[in-house]
């Protein structure tokens, strides 16, 4: 039985797993982090609110995602966007005020979370395929196959890998042995990583008083931390908050000053109400499992997709594969799902 190593457990690699292991294929999914999901990162508020610090919206213009999604019998629904929406322009000044008609092409989010969507691919892969706190540091050609080692020592054996994370975090923090040929060395470390150095935030509250009030809870925001905000209600309509984009200078300040500027910034636009919070949570997205060493700034999507990505390396045992190896939708769930299908079908569909 063909033994395949997938590196990371985030969308692509686990719907990959899936996929592979209804192919009859043995398989063991190393995942550096200690959850799953990749920048598919779903918490609960303290009344188990699903708040998205990650991934979260998609449309009808991603019709693979939404295939799956109906593979895996999960709702999706619309981002609630009725009422008036708030755009600050000057700290000093009063919000202008506007409505956005409904959209004959919504966004959506998913029943439950994003996470919901990890979750169920998860559950359907054996508990002993996948591998937490796996870190994968070398990559050794072998008479047999490939050998792979994690930081913990630990060492794997098989036949094809897959390389399910960021190309540049592959192609910066782990060694090839034999190096990979020069073309694809020199394109890993200027792949754009999608949401690295983007800082989401949630916030929670007990009543949705911005609806009650006529506010769509949408703000855009050029004087505030707040930059970007969006109402994030579930699903069934009964627990609230707000979920958004902090502005990049946010990532200088502690935890703790960020949630007392959002606050402060809420209470001046929605009220007095908007500071009894029950919870607030951030992610700064610069951590060592999303982007190694010292990226340089790259223009969004810069080499996404990129030709060198599509190939397989060391005999054709090691094969990329995540959002932004898709030739399509990089950086987004609808590419991780298009990157996984496509390797699949020319590398595993004989």
């Amino acid at each position: 039985m063909e033994k395949i190593v997938i590196v990371g457990a985030g969308l692509s690699g686990l719907y990959l797993a899936n996929l592979l292991q209804e192919a009859g294929k043995e398989v063991v999914v190393l995942e550096a982090a200690d959850r799953l999901g990749g920048r598919i990162h779903t918490i609960q508020g303290v009344e188990a609110t699903p708040m998205e610090l990650g991934a979260t919206w998609f449309s009808d213009m991603h019709p693979r995602l939404l295939a799956l999604l109906g593979k895996l019998n999960l709702d999706k629904f619309p981002q609630f966007s009725a009422g008036i929406s708030l755009f600050q322009t000057k700290s000093f000044e009063p919000p202008q005020k506007f409505y956005i008609p409904e959209s004959e092409a919504p966004s959506y989010r998913i029943a439950g979370g994003t996470g919901a969507l990890i979750t169920k691919l998860a559950s359907q892969l054996p508990a002993k395929v996948i591998r937490l706190k796996q870190r994968v540091q070398e990559i050794q050609e072998t008479e047999k196959g490939l050998e792979i080692v994690t930081g913990t020592g630990d060492h794997y054996s098989a036949d094809k890998v897959i390389l399910c994370i960021p190309p540049q975090l592959a192609g910066v923090s782990i060694q090839f042995s034999p190096a990979l040929p020069e073309p694809p060395a020199a394109v890993l470390p200027s792949v754009q990583t999608w949401m690295a150095g983007a800082i989401k935030f949630t916030i929670e509250y007990a009543a949705p008083f911005w609806r009650e009030a006529g506010y769509s809870g949408m703000l855009y925001s050029h004087a505030g931390i707040v930059m970007e905000m969006y109402d994030h209600t579930n699903f069934e309509a009964t627990k609230f908050g707000f979920t958004g984009f902090l502005n990049g200078g946010a990532a200088n300040y502690s935890a703790v000053v960020r949630k007392e500027l959002v606050l402060q910034q809420l209470v001046l636009l929605l009220g007095e109400k908007a500071g009894d919070a029950l919870s607030y949570q951030d992610k700064i997205w610069m951590d060592d499992l999303l982007v190694s060493g010292n990226p340089i700034a790259q223009r969004p999507h810069q080499n996404n997709g990129h030709p060198l990505l599509q190939a397989g390396y060391m005999k054709d045992r090691l094969f990329f594969c995540n959002t932004e190896t898709a030739t399509a939708f990089g950086g987004y769930m609808e590419g991780a799902v298009r990157a996984v299908e496509a390797l699949f079908s020319t590398v595993f569909r004989h």
